[in-house]
């Protein structure tokens, strides 16, 4: 089972100052598992199939179990796999973007894309049943960290709609992407985008309403991935392809599955939320189709991706896919599974 455990970023740093030798690419446990970590840029039903995977026994048939660590944000989850402390960083590929582009000698390689499109839903202070994109200007919103994709996806949506930060409208740059919700909620920006289920039981609380889907109106990009230093999966290249295998098979179990099934898996990853709320917002990720099946990152995506960062003025040169994706383990894969 995933061990759920939450470090902060100075006791990740602190810790890695004190390694004198290189970690091992994975922990050997008494029970013949081995431990796999993983930091996750935040904690989400849109990431259902990887908590699936871990409900199902997937990642356990693969010889290895999951120690899980919420990073709140790509930055923070980037720190921890150029550190060594952890395996796999699982956040938007742009964060290995810019070590690409900072001249990094040891680059991590996204290997594997589990969503495709934003995750969040744009949550408005009144009832907006007819809203529309425009309906912002004059507004402040709550959209993430400036250079995150989040809040970059936000101002791509806004540039379709002819509308410019600090012109039109006001994106507010200065809360931490997991203190958005708490902020919006004390009284800050006029919209927030929130994750569900937190969206969904937000709404339903009667403190806010969801007005919009962020990543309907933004179309696909490669959201979040999977990625690792490219020493680490040359060392450890079949952990990386039954990491992938188990994922993709939780991805075909939930886009085959009835969300009101799904949704007993998911309770032991979000005890606080109700089954209720976790079917309603596994049916809302797979409304807008959320998850990449194929778990491959596609030219076009990627494409899209470096104009949403290039327009957020972000980008100090553009780079080919193969600079920073491996699609290999994710073909093999599909090949087995859809065979």
């Amino acid at each position: 089972m995933i061990q759920k455990k939450l470090f902060s970023l100075p006791s990740l740093l602190l810790s890695a100052c004190f390694l004198t030798l290189p970690l091992s690419g994975c922990n050997q446990k008494d029970d013949g598992l081995k431990t796999v970590k993983v930091s996750e840029v935040t904690h989400s039903i849109f990431y259902a199939p990887m908590y699936l995977a871990d409900a199902l026994g997937y990642f356990e048939d693969e010889g290895f179990e999951i120690e899980l660590t919420n990073a709140g944000g790509a930055d923070n989850v980037m720190s921890s796999v150029l550190s060594g402390n952890a395996d796999i960083g699982f956040c938007g590929p742009e964060a290995a973007l810019y070590v690409l582009v900072g001249g990094s000698t040891d680059v991590p390689k996204v290997f594997g894309q589990l969503t495709k499109k934003d995750g969040s839903f744009l949550v408005s202070r009144k009832a907006e049943p007819n809203f529309q994109w425009t309906d912002l200007r004059g507004k402040e919103i709550l959209a993430g960290r400036r250079g995150g994709v989040p809040a970059m996806t936000f101002e791509y949506i806004l540039g379709n709609h002819g509308m410019q930060d600090g012109v039109d409208v006001n994106l507010n740059y200065d809360v931490a992407f997991n203190l958005m919700t708490s902020a919006f909620e004390a009284g800050t920006a006029d919209y927030c985008t929130m994750f569900d289920p937190v969206a969904y039981e937000y709404e339903a609380a009667g403190k806010g309403y969801v007005v919009a889907s962020v990543g309907e109106a933004s179309g696909e990009i490669p959201y979040t991935c999977y990625m690792a230093k490219q020493s680490w999966l040359t060392e450890n290249k079949d952990v990386a392809e039954g990491f992938v295998r188990a994922v993709m098979k939780a991805i075909k179990y939930v886009n085959e599955t009835p969300a009101a099934t799904v949704a007993p898996y998911l309770t032991e990853y979000f005890e606080a939320t109700s089954v209720d709320s976790l079917a309603a917002s596994v049916d809302r990720y797979k409304a807008i189709d959320s998850w990449r099946t194929e778990m491959t990152v596609s030219e076009e995506s990627f494409t899209r991706l470096q104009d949403v960062i290039e327009g957020a003025g972000e980008l100090q040169r553009r780079a080919t896919l193969g600079e920073l994706v491996d699609n290999s383990i994710a073909q093999k894969v599909y090949q087995e599974i859809y065979a």
